[in-house]
């Protein structure tokens, strides 16, 4: 095995990962506001599975999921790894099988058999990308230009509540809703 690093990491890692912190999102109880974006996601993406995902320096975790029972997985394994990486487009692979970058990926060789995969980035006000708003199929696919648009239109929104919680957090004193 190479010491390459398993997945790309943008120019401003610390500083993303600094902002992500700062939010303290990570690891908190589950919430209907960010349940209904992922229940949203996969109705207009037409996919079993829709996730918010944030990437810490080591793993994917899930604010909020449909069609999945796993809580995190390795950032190793993370399609929003590549998708973090251009955070102005939707991150969109057709068929993981017949892609280089995910064809040996455990999630696709295994649980959940990841075949299709779209994810538009959350973005913080000063553009760092936090994670992703994510369509996943075990079918290969594609998403009309339609479909793209609301995906991203989704993220935007979770980074405006992101930023909200936070906001209102600081104002108020109040206390984090981690678990």
């Amino acid at each position: 095995m190479d010491n390459q690093q398993p997945y790309p990491l943008p120019e401003n890692e610390a500083r993303r990962l600094q902002a992500l912190y700062t939010y303290a999102i990570m690891d908190t109880l589950p919430e209907a506001v960010f349940d209904d974006v992922v229940a949203l996601a996969s109705s207009i993406c037409g996919t079993p599975i829709a996730l918010i995902s944030l990437l810490d320096s080591d793993r994917q975790w899930f604010k909020a999921k449909v069609g999945i029972e796993v809580e995190q997985t390795a950032r190793s394994e993370a399609f929003c790894s590549h998708a973090i990486m251009h955070p102005e487009d939707v991150f969109v692979v057709p068929d993981a099988e017949r892609d280089e970058r995910f064809k040996c990926n455990p999630l696709v060789e295994g649980e959940p058999h990841i075949r299709f995969y779209a994810g538009a980035s959350i973005l913080t006000p000063d553009g760092y990308a936090l994670g992703t708003v994510c369509a996943i199929d075990r079918e290969p696919r594609e998403l009309t230009h339609s479909q793209q648009t609301s995906l991203a239109l989704l993220a935007r929104l979770v980074g405006h509540l992101l930023d909200s919680r936070w906001v209102w957090r600081e104002e108020t004193g109040g206390a984090s809703t981690a678990g």
